[in-house]
């Protein structure tokens, strides 16, 4: 199992300086909302003591936490950066940074139209299953699913191989993106059974802006400045919710298949 915080050396003194790898949650470090495994856990907690780490996901940390911690372990314990909602709730070896309103951003009106919108077109979509919170609202965005978040494992599958077939979300996005051009919104598609909906500029490189203010961190003290920063993720081309951040010109972008690819492309990479 990982170590506590305390036993890794300072960001300062990781033996590879100047280096921080980033990681998306789902399909990344684990199957899309399922719990990781010790294996990856244990690897992560061996990089860590040679780079800085940290996740970048959209869903919540309550979700992430689900994932990646235990009932004893707090995920922020377990990473040096922990980026939720892209990063729109923050938190530096486990202390909290400041965060940002999605609801406050888009306004009230604007909001109930959208998800009223949304609501409307997810009744008229035949999908094999429907289940419950088709539409859920997160501090830094909003999330849609057609088949609804509730469904169990067995009915994420079934919905994946349809709208393999169908394009059920692709279509979805495509319908928004022109609805709703003028609020400035970016529509990602990630995960198995859902897409994201936030305001442009708030995709995951909104967690860069954090990872640049460790050049001077909060609190003082010796600063890092992250000349290499490698992001591993698996919807990683145009119109998935890693893109942005796997193209960005500060990042070195990492596509990966799986979990286990994940492992395997850190055991090549750093030596593992």
């Amino acid at each position: 199992m990982a170590e506590a915080a305390s036993v890794y050396p300072p960001l300062d003194q990781r033996p590879i300086k100047n280096t921080i790898c980033l990681f998306d949650v789902d399909g990344t470090l684990s199957p899309s909302r399922r719990v990781a495994t010790p294996e990856i856990l244990q690897l992560l907690s061996t990089l860590r003591h040679k780079c800085a780490i940290g996740f970048v996901g959209g869903s919540d940390l309550v979700k992430q936490q689900e994932q990646l911690g235990t009932p004893s372990i707090p995920v922020t314990s377990l990473f040096d950066f922990c980026f939720a909602e892209n990063g729109l709730t923050a938190y530096r070896m486990g202390v909290p940074l400041a965060s940002h309103s999605f609801i406050k951003w888009l306004g009230e009106e604007n909001y109930k139209e959208l998800v009223n919108f949304c609501l409307v077109y997810i009744a008229g979509i035949d999908c094999p299953v429907k289940r419950g919170t088709f539409v859920e609202f997160r501090n830094g965005m909003v999330n849609i699913s057609p088949v609804g978040r509730n469904a169990s494992l067995e009915e994420r599958n079934q919905f994946v191989a349809y709208d393999d077939v169908h394009k059920i979300r692709e279509k979805f996005v495509t319908v928004l993106r022109e609805k709703f051009d003028h609020l400035g919104l970016t529509f990602a598609i990630g995960g198995q059974i859902s897409f994201d909906v936030f305001p442009t500029g708030w995709d995951k490189t909104y967690c860069l802006q954090h990872i640049a203010a460790e050049k001077n961190p909060p609190g003082g003290g010796p600063g890092v400045d992250y000349t290499t920063i490698h992001f591993f993720g698996d919807k990683t081309s145009k119109g998935g919710n890693d893109y942005e951040i796997f193209e960005d010109r500060r990042t070195v972008g990492h596509t990966v298949t799986s979990p286990d690819d994940t492992m395997r492309q850190l055991k090549e990479m750093f030596g593992l």
